[in-house]
Formats: C-alpha cells, sequence, structure tokens
C-alpha cells in the first residue's frame, strides 16, 4: 500500500503506543509512534486501534483513518529497572541538582570521586548543575559540606515512569489523556 496524506508533515499524527494492559509503554519519552509506523503494525495485525485522529490515509483502494491511540495485542513485560544513563539519572532526579536545586546547565556528579576509587552506578551518581559539580570537584560530601537532597539509588522502571508523568510532552492530543493518568486515584 502505498499512503498518501495531503497537507501533513512526516512527524504529524504520532499514535500513542499502549501495551496490552492498557497502559503506555513509556511516559517520558511518551511512547509514541510516527502515522507510518503506526498504520504498519495494524496491517500486520500486532496493534489494535483504540481512538482515531479525523485524518484519513488513502491508497487507489484503500482509506482508513490514522490511529491516534493503539493498543499491542500481546503484552510486553516491562523490565523492572532502567538502564544505566544519563538521561535516566536526571529522570530519578527529577531534573534537578541535587546540592540546590537548580534545573539549569546539568551534569552528574560522582559522591565518591572516581579519583578516590568511586565507581559510576546509580547507589553513587547524582544529577548536579555544573557550579555545583565545580564547587565539590574531587572532594568527598562530608569534605565539602554538600549533601544530595535524596540518597542515590538504583530506581525501577514504575519509579521512572512515576517521575516521567511530572514532565508531560509539549503535545498531547485529546485522545491521549485518558490512558497517560488513568492510575491516578480519583477526586471524592
Amino acid at each position: 500500500m502505498t499512503a498518501a496524506l495531503a497537507s501533513t508533515s512526516s512527524g504529524s499524527f504520532p499514535a500513542l503506543v499502549l501495551n496490552a494492559d492498557y497502559r503506555p509503554l513509556s511516559y517520558y519519552p511518551l511512547s509514541l509512534w510516527p502515522w507510518q509506523e503506526t498504520v504498519k503494525a495494524v496491517f500486520l495485525d500486532r496493534v489494535n486501534i483504540v481512538s482515531e485522529y479525523e485524518r484519513s490515509v488513502h491508497s487507489p483502494s484503500f482509506q482508513m483513518k490514522l490511529p491516534s491511540v493503539v493498543s499491542l495485542k500481546s503484552y510486553v513485560r516491562p523490565a523492572l529497572y532502567p538502564a544505566f544513563t544519563r538521561f535516566n539519572v536526571f529522570l530519578r532526579d527529577r531534573f534537578i541538582c541535587q546540592y540546590c536545586g537548580s534545573p539549569r546547565d546539568l551534569t552528574f556528579d560522582h559522591l565518591i570521586p572516581r579519583s578516590r576509587g568511586g565507581l559510576t552506578r546509580w547507589d553513587n551518581v547524582v544529577t548536579a548543575c555544573a557550579p555545583c559539580n565545580l564547587r565539590k570537584g574531587g572532594a568527598m560530601p562530608k569534605d565539602a559540606d554538600m549533601w544530595p537532597y535524596q540518597k542515590p539509588h538504583r530506581p525501577t522502571v514504575f519509579q521512572l515512569h512515576r517521575n516521567g508523568r511530572l514532565f508531560p510532552p509539549n503535545y498531547l492530543h485529546e485522545s491521549w489523556i485518558d490512558y497517560l493518568y488513568w492510575d491516578t486515584e480519583l477526586e471524592p
């Protein structure tokens, strides 16, 4: 099928991808597929269409509305622990310096400096702004009198998802809202 989409850019009309239990595969970054990948998954019978845009794609013999929300037909078991990456450290620490609370000029700091045998791992690395990182330098927290707001730890994927919900993307289609926060407590 050769699909044509009039007057839209290639980044338009993404679909929110839900697991088979109707939870997003991830919150941050939000699990989105471009419309081309979504249409392909529909034709390969890998997803169920949950909601659609008003916009359609068509070929000479076929037309379909673009899916705005899809759910996987097979459940994908999420990993319990996320990969140790700079981004995931920032997300664990909610994108703020663990020494002063600044959200600007972020890097990461080793509590026990590498020069003193500190390892680059979850329980020794915190988010720090460049000025605090420079101020602490190669000193131990006690010597620098700089203590992080929270003790560094290995987060679970669920903790990162919870933190990710605090940073919604710039664009949320109205059809996605019911699936992004459905596990939050309702007001009486």
